[in-house]
C-alpha cells in the first residue's frame, strides 16, 4: 500500500476554483468517509484552508485510487473531469511524502513560511483520528509533518515576514494598520477571526476600538472575555461597517457578505476604508476594489505579493531539513515494510531448531542437560548463518526501486507463511 494525495491550491487553480472546492470540517469528514467507502482506499484525511484542499490517502491500488478521489473531489466541486484534470495535481508515495513535509513546513504555502498551516494540518490529523479515517500509516505521516514544521520554524527565519494570512493581510492594508485612531471591524468568530482580533491586540490596537460581529453572538462574545473587544450584533452590521475603517472579513459563509452597493453604502464622505477578505469562498465581492477611497484586499491580492528574496537563505535551509527527513521517513518506511518478512523468517528458524533439538533428544536419550543445550546452540548457528546472508541483502535493497519484490521473494523462497509475515505486521501496526 501507498500514500497517494490528490488536491488543488493556489498554485495550481485560480481562487475562483478553490472557492468551489473549499471544505468546511463538515464537508471535509464526510468526503474522508466516502473516500474509505472505495475498494482502494484504507485510510483517508483532508487539508482544507483558505488556500487549497488536498486528499491524502493510504491506497491499496494506485489506478483505483486515483480515479476514485479524484472523482469525489469533482463531485463536491462541481467540476468535470477536463476542467478537474487542468487544475488539479496528484502526488504518489515520495512524491507524496515530500509534498507534504513542504506543506507543512510553510514552503508550498501562499505566503511563504507562514506558520498558520501547522495548525491546520494538525487539526486535520486530529479529525482524521476522532473520525476513525486516519491509521498508522497517515498518523505516522501527519505525525513527521507536524515534527518538521516546527524544526524549520525553530531552526531558521522563515515566518518573520509573515507567520499568517491574517499577518500578511494587516502588512498588505498599509498605514492606516498603524494609526492608533483606526476603527476595527471583524466579521466572523471563528479559528480565523480568533487570530485576527489576537493579532491586532498584540500589535498595540486598543481593544475598545475592535468591534466582532458573528451570526451567532455567543460566538463573538467569546471573543469579548477573551481579548476584551467589544461584540456586535449581526444585525447592526451595517451601522458598525459605518463606522469602521479597516474590516476583516473571515465569515465562512456561502455567498458575499459585502458586495459593492453594501460598501459604497458605508464608505460616504469621501472617506477610505480597508476591507481584508481572508475568506474562502470570498466574503468580500471583488467588484468593491473599484469604489474610489476603498481598498481591497483579498487572497488574490496576498498570492500576488512576493517577498521571497529576503527568505531565500531561510528557503533554502528548511528545504535542506525536509529533504532530510523526508529520507529518513522513507528509510523508516521501507524498513517496517520489510521487517515482518524478516522477523517471520527468523522465527521459522527457530521453530525448526526447536523441533529438530526436540526430536534429538528423544532418540538420544542419554543426552544430558548440557549436551542438549549444546545440540541446540549448534543448530541455531548453523540456521543463523544460512539466514544471515539473505537477510542482510534484503535489507540494503529495500531502498531500492521494487524494494516490496525482494521481501516477496524471501518470502517465496523460504516458503514463509502468510499468516505469520502478517500477524508480525498486525503487531507493528497496533504498537504505532
Amino acid at each position: 500500500m501507498s500514500i497517494l494525495v490528490v488536491g488543488m491550491s493556489h498554485h495550481s487553480a485560480p481562487i475562483e476554483l478553490l472557492e468551489r472546492a473549499s471544505l468546511d470540517t463538515e464537508a471535509a469528514v464526510k468526503l474522508s468517509h466516502r473516500a474509505l467507502e472505495t475498494d482502494a482506499v484504507s485510510e483517508a484525511a483532508v487539508i482544507s484552508t483558505c488556500n487549497r484542499v488536498e486528499v491524502y490517502v493510504e491506497a491499496e491500488r494506485f489506478h483505483g485510487a486515483v480515479e476514485d478521489v479524484t472523482l469525489l473531489l469533482g463531485e463536491h466541486a462541481g467540476l468535470d473531469r477536463e476542467v478537474l484534470a487542468r487544475n488539479a495535481y496528484v502526488h504518489y508515495d515520495d512524491s507524496a511524502v515530500a509534498h507534504l513535509f513542504a506543506v507543512a513546513a510553510g514552503l508550498d504555502s501562499m505566503i511563504l513560511g507562514e506558520s498558520q498551516i501547522l495548525g491546520q494540518v494538525r487539526a486535520a490529523l486530529h479529525t482524521g483520528q476522532a473520525e476513525s479515517t486516519v491509521g498508522s500509516s497517515l498518523n505516522a505521516l501527519f505525525q513527521q509533518a507536524l515534527r518538521i514544521g516546527k524544526r524549520g520554524h525553530a531552526e531558521t527565519g522563515i515566518d518573520r515576514l509573515a507567520p499568517s494570512t491574517v499577518t500578511a493581510g494587516l502588512d498588505a492594508a498599509g498605514a492606516v494598520i498603524g494609526d492608533p485612531t483606526s476603527r476595527y471591524l471583524v466579521a466572523g468568530a471563528g479559528t480565523m477571526a480568533n487570530l485576527a482580533v489576537r493579532t491586532l491586540v498584540e500589535r498595540g490596537v486598543a481593544p475598545h476600538r475592535i468591534m466582532v460581529a458573528n451570526r451567532t453572538f455567543q460566538r463573538a462574545y467569546e471573543l469579548v472575555a477573551a481579548f476584551g473587544v467589544s461584540a456586535v450584533r449581526w444585525e447592526s452590521l451595517d451601522v458598525e461597517l459605518a463606522a469602521a475603517d479597516v474590516v476583516i472579513s473571515c465569515t465562512g459563509a456561502a455567498g458575499y457578505v459585502f458586495d459593492a452597493e453594501r460598501i459604497a453604502r458605508a464608505a460616504t464622505g469621501g472617506r477610505e476604508m480597508v476591507l481584508i477578505d481572508l475568506a474562502l469562498p470570498r466574503d468580500v465581492a471583488p467588484e468593491v476594489a473599484e469604489l474610489v477611497g476603498v481598498t481591497l484586499v483579498d487572497l488574490v491580492v496576498l498570492a500576488g505579493r512576493s517577498e521571497n528574496a529576503e527568505l531565500a537563505g531561510d528557503v533554502e535551509q528548511v528545504r535542506g531539513i525536509v529533504d532530510d527527513e523526508v529520507r529518513s521517513f522513507l528509510a523508516a518506511k521501507s524498513a517496517s515494510q520489510v521487517t515482518p518478512t524478516v522477523v517471520a523468517l527468523r522465527g521459522m528458524a527457530t521453530e525448526i531448531v526447536e523441533a529438530e533439538t526436540a526430536r534429538l533428544s528423544s532418540r538420544l536419550s542419554g543426552l544430558d542437560e548440557t549436551q542438549v543445550a549444546e545440540v541446540r546452540h549448534a543448530l541455531k548457528r548453523v540456521a543463523d548463518k544460512l539466514i544471515h546472508a539473505p537477510t542482510v541483502r534484503v535489507q540494503q535493497l529495500m531502498d531500492a526501486p521494487g524494494n516490496l519484490t525482494y521481501a516477496d521473494a524471501l518470502s517465496d523462497l523460504f516458503a514463509l507463511d502468510p499468516a505469520a509475515v502478517d500477524a508480525v505486521t498486525r503487531v507493528g501496526r497496533e504498537k504505532a
